[in-house]
């Protein structure tokens, strides 16, 4: 396998569920170490660790005998490098969740990982170039059947802390606030922390949308969620009226996001043995259950689920993995229809592969402004599985990427809520989301917040509203591009879209000679192509000359035809055969 390229591979399987609806198209990754490295994992977790503006990948795993967690690394040019000698993968401990947030505010990402059979946790400082050394601290010492965890400030002090949730044993879930300089102090008094639960997923979230994050914990063993209210200073009060408290369930997972564009906050829970739910916000703590779209599924084994605008057409759309159950089972995508209601696509992976699925998380690893999918996999009768890598292959939609840089909040602007404005299909329409270090059950999302916005020429508003400070407004931005926000300085980085060259071939299959145009004429000097074969083997590479590649002499097969140009890179599939031009 050449290590410069770890990237996508001719998928034919097809499942019509929903044969009549266009469904935005994933191509399984099938070389690079990624999807090649069998174990038995748990989390997924999109998370810059070294600071290059790309999405590296943290995959937790969990056998009862301990196994080695994995780190990989982004290589920028569409592929991932395995990391082998840091710390953080020679723990050979049996893990469950993460989560990776800058908790010392010194510019990079630090990391905690739960364990379950009474293992102690691990608490992993960043020392500013992607390496991680283990800290010897509260967080570390804190043992049990630890599920996942979250960073979130619940007195919006600037410092992330922490909650992890337990689901054996004492059955007591934790709360560490954050001193400062990586010192914490284990909370003991209060609900959040003395309910008696088989609690699995947790998320900070501003569910009332009153500035502060409140807290919500899913739990097992047909028991009622958790919600609790941040009344500030510390202070949270139990909500123990209203259907989403009061819905006992086997509950996996929940993940928070504004499905309906309304301005709040709604929530998805995956059950493992009943049936998914999906929740309303419709403000001050109370929710509608919704149970007549096919989201609200029956009789699923789901365990985790994600929320991410997929075809970039300005509402987001929702994955959900499941497992545990003979035989291997199908996961589940869900398109927003855009009117509060989702169609269920089975006709493009990630839909129609079948495995034991557990985390999952969104992040855009190639930069090309449309988001990619991980997903976990656990051992299967006696054997370990690969993870799963989806690369979402994209339309015509914009769409805008924003990483947030916290001064006087923490420095990754986690709970800090970003609302954009913007004209599409012919309407003013508002989006929110809200960062957070844990979007699901052993799931987290790349920290950077991802707006689509279909056929929109511009964006008029973007408003922040930082974590414990004051708001921002940004007006007339413009589509396609990174941009990085930090507190009080604007706008302080503008990076285009250099990825995508917009690469179409002709013929396919093709015999002699591979035809080449490139829609952006901006990328048509200085050209080189590199071809490789479905294991991930360099076949032939060079300049392109003349937008021709002579491919007589490649046996028949399909390829992958990867062009690099000063805009960067694409990829698109071939078949070589016997007959044609």
């Amino acid at each position: 396998m050449h290590p410069r390229l770890i990237f996508h591979a001719l998928f034919s399987g097809i499942v019509g569920f929903a044969c009549n609806v266009s469904a935005q198209s994933f191509t399984k990754v099938t070389v690079g170490p990624v999807v090649n490295t069998s174990a038995d994992s748990r989390s997924e977790n999109w998370i810059d660790v070294n600071n290059d503006n790309y999405p590296d990948l943290f995959i937790s795993n969990g056998p009862q005998g301990g196994q080695n967690n994995m780190l990989f690394l982004n290589n920028t040019v569409g592929g991932f490098n395995s990391v082998t000698g840091d710390t953080i993968v020679k723990d050979n401990q049996p893990s469950d969740g993460a989560t990776f947030a800058d908790c010392d505010n010194d510019g990079d990402v630090d990391a905690f990982i739960v364990n379950w059979y009474n293992t102690r946790n691990m608490f992993y400082t960043n020392d500013g170039g992607g390496n991680f050394l283990r800290a010897a601290s509260t967080l570390d010492t804190s043992g049990g059947y630890c599920e996942t965890a979250s960073w979130g400030d619940y007195d919006s002090d600037g410092l992330l802390d922490l909650y992890v949730t337990n689901s054996a044993g004492a059955n007591k879930n934790l709360l560490f606030h954050n001193d400062g300089g990586n010192a914490f102090t284990r909370i003991t008094s209060g609900a959040m922390v003395n309910d008696v639960s088989d609690s699995r997923s947790v998320n900070w979230t501003d569910i009332d949308n009153d500035g502060d994050l409140d807290l919500f914990v899913t739990n097992e063993s047909n028991t009622n969620e958790a919600m609790y209210r941040n009344d500030g200073v510390g202070v949270f009060v139990k909500i123990t009226s209203g259907i989403l408290v009061n819905n006992a369930a086997n509950t996996m997972s929940s993940s928070w996001a504004d499905y309906d564009n309304d301005g709040d906050l709604d929530v998805f829970l995956a059950n493992d043995g009943g049936s998914n739910a999906l929740f309303r916000n419709d403000s001050a703590f109370v929710f509608t259950k919704i149970t007549s779209d096919t989201v609200s599924h029956p009789n699923t084994h789901s365990f985790s689920s994600a929320w991410s605008d997929v075809d970039n057409d300005g509402d987001v759309d929702l994955f959900v993995t499941n497992s545990f159950t003979a035989p291997l089972q199908l996961n589940f995508l869900y398109l927003n229809n855009g009117d509060g209601t989702f169609t269920r696509i089975g006709n493009t992976p990630p839909a129609t592969d079948t495995d034991w699925s557990y985390g999952c998380a969104f992040g855009d690893y190639d930069n090309d402004g449309f988001e990619d999918l991980a997903v976990a996999t656990c051992r299967y009768n006696g054997t370990d599985r690969p993870d799963l890598l989806y690369h979402n292959d994209g339309n015509a939609n914009c769409w805008i990427t924003i990483r947030l840089e916290g001064v006087t909040s923490n420095k990754n602007g986690i709970g800090t809520k970003v609302r954009l404005k913007a004209n599409i299909n012919g309407s003013p329409a508002w989006q929110m989301r809200e960062v957070s270090a844990q979007t699901s059950y052993c799931g987290e999302n790349d920290l950077r917040v991802h707006f689509g916005l279909g056929n929109a020429t511009g964006i008029d508003s973007i408003k922040v509203e930082w974590l414990g400070g004051a708001d921002e407004i940004f007006v007339n931005q413009s589509c396609n591009q990174f941009i990085t926000i930090t507190q009080g300085q604007g706008i302080t980085e503008i990076k285009k879209n250099e990825i995508r060259n917009k690469l179409t071939l002709f013929p396919n299959p093709a015999t002699n000679f591979l035809e080449i145009n490139i829609a952006d004429s901006s990328g048509k000097t200085g050209i080189s192509y590199e071809i490789f074969d479905t294991k991930g083997m360099l076949i032939d590479s060079g300049e392109l000359k003349n937008f021709r590649i002579d491919i007589a002499g490649l046996p028949s097969g399909n390829y992958t035809l990867v062009l690099k140009s000063k805009l960067g890179i694409d990829s698109k599939q071939f078949s070589k055969s016997h007959q044609g031009y």
